[in-house]
């Protein structure tokens, strides 16, 4: 039977009793502790680190959100540290359903904000829910078939003789005819992978909806092989307009087949296991938010990578990245989005601000800006940060504004200060 522990970033884990169980310190199975263990350094070896070994009994979570299924049937379900306080799941659970969405570029028909609110299951049901309804519809709508060239053996001739083969058939064998034709089916790369995927739910879910559907849905598939090279039937999944009906899916099942996504990371043991840098998932929300914002004629590009630091030898050296670079009418803003916690009232400490991030700023205005323009460093609000009015100026024209991002309504706050080329200001 599967043990659901939920928690949240950075938060203590133990194979021994913890006194006030909360989603800063639990509990885990043993077998999960030393398995957590071995990953970490597996991650560690990749330049990555999942977990942090304080001693021989606790370990500390790193800035991973998502669900981590250990061998021993242990469901681990880690969510976004979003504010200091607070001991209920289900706002984290939800924010994080709506990044992961986001960032997925669902259409809304899958992820409207109602069907979050209804659906409070762990992470693992709730994707499993969001590709199992996606399958349902695409199978009332009807599946895509090809032709799929097959090389037989018969007693009879059907299709077209293959004269080379027939030619070298040895003596005794002169009534076979060797032979090629078309079948029209369903077997095709992305029926294959759906099939795949469904299987896969079929094993693990535990929801009595989703293992319904599931198994409604697999005995409609039962003509479809599974697939049998998984990497390279995604390659040969087709974007050709007669395929758009298939685009919402793909992602869902990549979670599944926990193939590696863009932002997402996955181990060796193959469960339903999803993990996500909160930095990465954290950028690729606000940028989904601003480029749903920004005036038509704008332009937002991220992980520009147009400039270097420096050169050496003739060739570039240390790329510069920005998160994102907006352009309009002939202006630049460079966008960096940092998953972290400030402080408005702590001026002293320099309200948490890293003197690391304003390097790398001023680098990417003299570069991409040529010293002139303005800069924006965003971070979520919560209770105790809701941005810093007052900019940060480098010299000459050069400034940066340190922004807040509301992580429930999508929206910078005081949009107006950044200058940024939005629809609706007043809604900012």
């Amino acid at each position: 039977m599967t043990h659901r522990i939920t928690v949240r970033e950075y938060a203590w884990l133990t194979a021994s009793p913890v006194a006030r169980p909360s989603l800063d310190r639990a509990q885990v199975p043993a077998s999960a502790f030393n398995w957590l263990c071995q990953l970490s350094a597996g991650f560690r070896k990749n330049g990555a680190a999942l977990v942090h070994l304080e001693d021989q009994r606790w370990l500390r979570l790193d800035s991973y959100v998502g669900v981590l299924e250990t061998p021993c049937g242990t469901s681990l379900e880690i969510l976004p540290k979003h504010t200091e306080e607070g001991s209920n799941p289900v706002p984290g659970r939800k924010l994080l359903k709506r990044m992961i969405a986001s960032a997925l570029d669902m259409p809304a028909r899958e992820t409207g904000p109602a069907k979050l609110e209804r659906f409070d299951a762990p992470l693992s049901e709730w994707v499993m829910e969001q590709f199992l309804a996606g399958l349902d519809h695409l199978v009332k709508r009807g599946m895509r078939s090809d032709y799929l060239r097959v090389e037989a053996a018969e007693n009879y001739l059907r299709g077209q003789l293959d004269t080379v083969r027939q030619m070298r058939q040895p003596p005794g064998r002169q009534h076979v005819f060797q032979i090629r034709h078309d079948i029209f089916g369903p077997d095709r790369p992305e029926n294959r992978l759906l099939k795949t995927a469904l299987a896969q739910i079929c094993r693990t879910t535990q929801a009595p909806a989703n293992w319904r559907l599931a198994h409604e849905l697999r005995s409609l598939l039962n003509e479809i092989p599974a697939s049998l090279d998984v990497d390279a039937d995604f390659k040969r999944w087709g974007k050709d307009r007669l395929m758009a009906h298939y685009q919402p899916l793909r992602p869902w099942c990549k979670l599944i087949l926990h193939r590696q996504m863009p932002l997402a990371v996955a181990g060796d043991w193959h469960g339903i296991s999803m993990l996500f840098p909160m930095e990465k998932l954290f950028e690729r929300y606000v940028a989904a938010a601003l480029r749903r914002a920004l005036q038509a004629d704008a332009r937002l590009v991220t992980q520009a990578a147009r400039h270097a630091l420096c050169e050496h030898l003739g060739a570039p050296m240390f790329q510069l990245r920005p998160d994102m670079l907006v352009e309009h009418a002939g202006r630049r803003w460079i966008l960096d989005a940092k998953w972290k916690l400030l402080d408005t009232a702590d001026r002293e400490g320099k309200y948490g601000l890293s003197q690391g991030d304003f390097y790398q700023l001023f680098a990417y205005g003299q570069k991409y800006l040529g010293g002139e323009g303005d800069m924006v460093l965003i971070y979520p609000r919560h209770s105790r940060f809701d941005g810093i009015e007052a900019a940060f100026h480098f010299g000459g024209q050069l400034k940066l504004r340190v922004a807040a991002f509301d992580l429930e309504k999508g929206c910078l706050i005081n949009a107006p200060a950044t200058g940024l080329p939005l629809r609706n200001l007043a809604l900012s």
